[in-house]
């Protein structure tokens, strides 16, 4: 896996700009496969479709200043980059798999995750988390906390 780096403001300007006018063109492209041009070097290449509205999708990211990490969806991660990915320490992902919150598999003595599973989990911890802070507003204002 490659380091992941920040966004400079340079890069986020550049892409802010580009995002808008590759979104207009993509809306009036009709093939599945257009054809690109570098114009620093005059070279023409055909892009799928999909490859081009992700390029978009990277940009728009991008020019919000959001880092940007492409991973292969059948990857397995290690458990140090299922941390990176959610945000906590390493035993604590060990533990996670320990109770069999997350599943996953060994290679050796090493412990693999499958991406998709550690974004799921992701997922439905951010599900969670706003259920809970949902349930304090309710309480709070059943409470009279919020009355003047």
């Amino acid at each position: 896996m490659e380091t992941i780096e920040k966004v400079s403001k340079a890069e986020q300007k550049v892409a802010i700009e580009s995002y808008d006018a590759l979104a207009a063109v993509i809306e009036q492209l009709k093939s599945s496969t257009p054809e690109i041009e570098i114009e620093e070097t005059g070279e023409k290449i055909k892009i799928p479709l999909k490859a081009l509205k992700f390029l978009g999708q990277m940009l728009k990211a991008m020019s919000t200043g959001k880092m940007i990490s492409l991973v292969p969806v059948a990857t397995e991660v290690t458990t140090q980059r299922a941390a990176e990915l959610l945000g906590c320490s390493r035993p604590h992902i060990v533990k996670l798999l320990e109770k069999g919150d997350l599943d996953f598999t060994k290679v050796g003595k090493h412990r693999r995750i499958k991406f998709e599973d550690v974004v799921q989990y992701k997922q439905k911890m951010k599900e969670e988390q706003k259920k809970h802070i949902t349930d304090i507003m309710s309480f709070d204002e059943e409470s009279g906390l919020y009355d003047s």
